[in-house]
């Protein structure tokens, strides 16, 4: 069983990178966007020393940045696992038994919903809808899509991603 990682430590990050990232985006309307996206494709969260530097780069406060980066899902402010999990909460997964499914996963990874395993190969999220309820109940593991889903197939697909 894998167990959860800590969230609470510093992470070193080379701030030379931080503004290379920051360089490409700084003179364009809604850099800030830009810069937070690429900073969290490089890392896989928006840590906190990056935060500080696009704030003092861009002359904002650090709290416009705070704000923007917790306002949107698409961002995390710990570290997220190399694999995302998303599994589908919607009608028609619900129905057909998503919840059992997540339950298996929660065992399986030793982590609930908005945590990363320690070895930061899987976060586990839930959505409200994949948009494939044909082929309820599904999960996400980054962009792949995993339907017709049973506690046993959804372990199986988990092995693939390890």
């Amino acid at each position: 069983m894998m167990k959860n990682i800590d969230l609470n430590t510093e992470t070193d990050i080379d701030i030379r990178e931080v503004n290379k990232i920051i360089d490409q985006y700084i003179h364009r309307t809604g850099a800030l966007i830009a810069i937070l996206q690429s900073i969290q494709e490089k890392y896989s969260f928006l840590p906190q020393p990056a935060i500080k530097q696009i704030s003092k780069r861009l002359r904002i406060p650090l709290s416009k940045v705070y704000h923007v980066a917790t306002f949107y899902k698409a961002f995390s402010l710990k570290p997220r696992g190399r694999n995302s999990i998303n599994v589908c909460l919607g009608t028609a997964c619900h129905v057909r038994g998503t919840q059992r499914i997540l339950g298996k996963l929660k065992r399986e990874l030793g982590i609930i919903e908005g945590e990363t395993t320690e070895d930061r190969c899987f976060t586990l999220d839930t959505v409200r809808c994949i948009g494939c309820c044909s082929l309820a109940p599904v999960m996400m593991i980054n962009k792949d899509v995993h339907g017709r889903l049973t506690q046993e197939k959804a372990v199986e697909v988990l092995d693939r991603y390890q």
